[in-house]
């Protein structure tokens, strides 16, 4: 399974694990890093990943998303086509760094595009694209394990 986890996906362990949600998120994050590492699942990365990456004011969760990149089987580079897509997606009211990123899931053909960001989610789920599945950490463990 080829999946692409968003920036703010690979930052959920980081994020106030007081909420319910948050911590189950974030744990479901770090399995499927896990699976990544233990090659049951292929991690897709794109220049946008690291534009993002590299700007992040905190070295520790900067360290910690380029590991997670640096697990990618591949890196889509920005195109066209893919900003051709974002500005799509941007029309349905998609954040413009939040439609790159999911232009380069759909355009790589990842299995999952996976997000913590509920707008992103829920748009992302309106929209054509392709067999791209728009997922939450949680919904893709649990397609992964079932």
């Amino acid at each position: 399974m080829l999946v692409y986890l968003d920036t703010c996906s690979i930052q959920r362990p980081f994020d106030d694990q007081s909420q319910l949600r948050v911590a189950l998120e974030a744990e479901a994050v770090l399995q499927l890093i896990q699976l990544a590492e233990q090659q049951q699942l292929e991690l897709l990365g794109s220049e946008m990943l690291l534009v993002e990456t590299e700007q992040n004011p905190h070295a520790r969760r900067r360290r910690f998303a380029l590991e997670v990149i640096a697990l990618a089987v591949y890196t889509v580079e920005t195109s066209e086509e893919i900003e051709r897509r974002a500005r799509a997606y941007d029309k349905v009211g998609i954040q413009p760094a939040d439609a790159v990123h999911l232009a380069s899931a759909v355009e790589a053909e990842a299995d999952a595009f996976c997000t913590t960001d509920d707008q992103l989610l829920r748009r992302g789920r309106e929209i054509d694209t392709g067999s791209t599945q728009v997922l939450s950490p949680i919904e893709l463990i649990e397609r992964i394990e079932s």
